[in-house]
């Protein structure tokens, strides 16, 4: 093999390494998404500890499945169920527009006679015009609709409580997931214990899946590639 066949062999050897390289470092994202793993609420640095009473040794205890005449049966303990309403819609539009002009001329005359007389007063005469428009349009909807049941993993001094859930539908064409946390407010609970979305702090919303719609619905390896190097 001479050593133009050489080289030639090894550049088309790393071309080869190169592109199944890059099969694997992609190949994860072509499922689509998958459920955090670990997934909580987001808690401020200020807010304190759950609170927590211990036991007196009573076999009556109040903190223990137990609920006032006053209360019911209304969610209000660390491991009670709360059913979050998903009303989000979310609208955003944007325009904006720009128009400029601008003119200019100067002209100069030279003497008829003298020694400039020989200037002609049509090459002196000079004008500039410049002309700028410029406009842009921009909006966005996002709409989820539906409900979730979360679980109170913690209640907080002052009232509030951190809610933790998600759901998972395994679907004929793939998996979905819908995944909530965020701080709410024991008081907004209704009688029913269900509670909108538009009333939690802190949010966490995720909606995601993976199966063949949403791997059909993205566009190949090798033209996420060419887009990520693409300079137009």
């Amino acid at each position: 093999m001479t050593t133009l066949e050489q080289i030639q062999s090894h550049g088309a050897f790393r071309i080869v390494i190169a592109l199944a390289a890059l099969m694997l470092l992609t190949s994860c994202g072509i499922e689509g998404g998958r459920p955090q793993a670990g997934f909580t609420a987001p808690l401020p640095a200020a807010l304190p500890k759950p609170d927590t009473q211990p036991s007196n040794g009573a076999i009556f205890q109040v903190n223990s499945a137990y609920a006032g005449l006053h209360q019911g049966n209304r969610a209000r303990a660390v491991g009670d169920l709360v059913t979050i309403v998903l009303t989000e819609t979310i609208t955003t539009s944007k325009s904006t527009s720009a128009s400029t002009d601008r003119d200019g001329s100067f002209g100069i005359t030279p003497p008829t006679a003298g020694p400039l007389s020989f200037l002609n007063p049509n090459a002196l005469n000079a004008a500039a015009n410049g002309t700028f428009t410029g406009s842009g349009d921009a909006a966005q909807q996002s709409r989820l609709n539906g409900a979730i049941a979360v679980t109170i993993a913690a209640v907080h001094a002052g009232g509030t409580a951190t809610v933790v859930g998600e759901k998972q539908m395994s679907l004929s064409q793939g998996e979905e997931w819908v995944q909530f946390a965020g701080t709410i407010r024991l008081a907004d609970i209704s009688s029913d214990n269900r509670l909108a979305s538009s009333q939690v702090a802190n949010a966490r919303m995720i909606y995601t899946g993976r199966g063949a719609i949403q791997t059909a619905a993205r566009p190949g390896w090798l033209s996420r590639f060419f887009n990520a190097v693409s300079p137009f």
